[in-house]
């Protein structure tokens, strides 16, 4: 999560010096070849057939949908604010798994959820000064994070950590293509700008690798609450590097939103409701 916040940190300061779309363009490149070489040095392919179902596909649209609005949101908007809305992900992941997998959602969870999204409206507040287009980008980011979570969970098993590595960084890339053929802007970064490009990638790359080894190999009850986290390492940067200063009722509707999450993931193994 450190890893993630500090990427997005990157790209926030990278923007003004570099064309978003070759960021993206550019580390999903070096992403996908990092892992690529991963995959090799443990004899497997890069992208495997299993890669090409077409579950992994419907997976790689919503985080093409994720990455590329997300992306476009933290530019754009106070990354405090962006942050703050990814949060409210298991909250849409939660009750869209209930309709799609016939889990059970009682109706304290269902109450649960409730509060979180209220949540989100105390951080968007919908009518008033506080919501933008740009934090309509950071709810459509969200959802299409959502989507490819609920995605995952149909992907081929025999997909190592590395080949999905090349497929998430692959999207990474075409969501800088999508990007850059809209804008057309084409600008290059100084020294200093390739420094802090080598520092978000490396960042990035860390974070995706350990969020999947996490998720892969640990209990995943134990591990999904630290999910939470990024918020905080996010509002560490927000405030120290971006003088962003997060006002009541952001603060209200994250900590509504975080402790919502952290209620729903607590049932876990029993039922709840």
């Amino acid at each position: 999560m450190a890893g993630f916040a500090l990427e997005d940190a990157g790209i926030k300061l990278l923007a003004p010096q570099m064309s978003l779309g070759l960021i993206l363009i550019a580390e999903g490149v070096l992403g996908a070849v990092w892992f690529a070489l991963a995959a090799r040095r443990t004899g497997r392919p890069p992208l495997p057939l299993a890669a090409m179902s077409w579950t992994l596909g419907i997976r790689s649209g919503f985080e093409l949908t994720g990455r590329l609005f997300y992306t476009l949101a933290v530019v754009f908007a106070p990354i405090s604010l962006v942050s703050a809305i990814l949060q409210a992900t298991p909250l849409v992941v939660v009750p869209m798994a209930a309709r799609m997998f016939g889990e059970t959602v009682g109706i304290r969870r269902w109450a649960v959820i409730l509060g979180g999204f209220v949540g989100v409206l105390i951080v968007l507040r919908p009518g008033l000064a506080g919501f933008s287009v740009t934090s309509a980008l950071a709810l459509v980011g969200m959802l299409g994070f959502a989507g490819r979570d609920l995605a995952t969970r149909s992907a081929p098993p025999a997909l190592s950590n590395d080949q999905l590595g090349v497929a998430g960084f692959g999207v990474l890339a075409v969501s800088g293509a999508v990007i850059l053929g809209f804008s057309g802007l084409v600008a290059w970064p100084g020294l200093s700008g390739w420094a802090l490009f080598a520092g978000l990638c490396v960042a990035g790359i860390f974070g995706y690798d350990a969020l999947t080894r996490a998720m892969r190999t640990g209990d995943v009850g134990a591990v999904t609450p630290l999910r939470y986290s990024r918020l905080v390492f996010a509002m560490v940067l927000a405030v120290t590097v971006f003088g962003e200063r997060p006002d009541l009722p952001m603060i209200l509707g994250s900590l509504l939103i975080v402790s919502c999450g952290l209620v729903l993931l607590v049932p876990g193994r029993r039922s709840v409701g």
